[in-house]
């Protein structure tokens, strides 16, 4: 039991590397030749500027080691990623060590070249760093890790501990302003579904003003004639309503899939913004009718994992209410 604790103990430490500095090969450099002086000629003071170089080293790799030891670093990424888009990422550095302070702590995000300095960290205390980050691809993004590292105390040897990545994020397709035949397309007029409460422009409905609801929305000329202030529900833009259709796997053709899951991504973006609701049908893919950022977050996490060397398992599409007349929207993947 007490074996296999410290195991586990040991594979849980961050690993550590020491490199010296230019200054510290010549702190060795100088050790070394007053070692060498001091066998041949047997004088004590040679041995005493020995004694005195080895002792700095020595005291350099423990304050060093006790600057660096339970510094952690903790990833806090953006809730959305888009592929393509700069996003501002944070960490926090957070000093794990009860009362002892770390002193001049470098953070180096792997692989990204992004470096911060911290020069005092208190015992207990935190600090968030930010990076810019652009994703290249949609699909599960990974941290690649981060390096912490310090030369305190005398600048002799840099230490370094490698903190393996610890959070992963959904990078979604790229999102644009959609084009100007598909304004076009959705310009056009189709049947008249049921109205219903959204966040276009048309008046739904007056009701008393509840806790939350925007300011601007309160109907002064019907709230002067009651006992209680009366805000405009408004009518979603139910013309827009759409179901989106994939066609094609999209195989053969990376680059023609990739702009055709962006361009799905940018109209359903657009469409849930105007109100509307929205459905993605395609190839192992249904995300049913629905509307709001709940909704949003549902087609684009669909879009982001679509794998096109996935099995296209039936999709069983449900037919929408009654009330519902949804326009097809086509989106070829190649």
């Amino acid at each position: 039991m007490t074996s296999g604790r410290r195991v586990g103990w040991w594979l849980a430490w961050p690993r550590r590397t020491l490199w010296p500095t230019r200054d510290g090969w010549w702190c060795l450099g100088a050790a070394l030749g007053l070692g060498f002086a001091a066998i041949n000629t047997g004088n004590n003071l040679f041995y005493l500027l020995v004694s005195m170089l080895l002792g700095l080293i020595i005291v350099s790799g423990v304050l060093s080691e006790q600057s660096i030891r339970r510094v952690r670093v903790e990833p806090a990424l953006p809730a959305e990623l888009f592929a393509g888009q700069a996003a501002l990422v944070a960490a926090r550095v957070v000093n794990r060590k009860r009362w002892r302070t770390s002193y001049s702590i470098t953070v180096e995000v792997l692989g990204g070249g992004h470096r911060a300095y911290l020069a005092k960290l208190e015992g207990g205390g935190a600090r968030l760093v930010t990076w810019q980050e652009t994703p290249r691809a949609r699909g599960r993004w990974r941290v690649a890790g981060f390096k912490v590292a310090t030369r305190f105390p005398f600048g002799l040897f840099v230490k370094a501990a490698q903190l393996p990545p610890s959070a992963e994020v959904l990078v979604y397709p790229a999102v644009s302003p959609i084009s100007a035949d598909r304004r076009r397309e959705l310009a056009g007029t189709g049947g008249a579904p049921a109205p219903r409460r959204g966040r276009g422009h048309g008046l739904h409905n007056l009701r008393e003003y509840r806790f939350g609801d925007d300011p601007r929305l309160i109907h002064w000329r019907s709230s002067a004639k009651s006992a209680a202030l009366m805000v405009r529900e408004l009518e979603a833009d139910a013309g827009l309503d759409a179901r989106l259709v994939l066609e094609g796997t999209g195989r053969g053709d990376p680059e023609r899939l990739e702009r055709g899951l962006a361009e799905a991504a940018s109209l359903a973006v657009h469409l849930l913004e105007k109100g509307a609701a929205v459905e993605l049908v395609g190839p192992g893919v249904h995300v049913p009718l629905g509307s709001g950022l709940a909704q949003r977050t549902r087609v684009l996490a669909a879009l982001a994992l679509f794998d096109p060397g996935a099995p296209a398992e039936p999709t069983r599409v449900v037919p929408p209410p009654s009330d519902a007349r949804l326009r097809e929207l086509r989106v070829p993947l190649g």
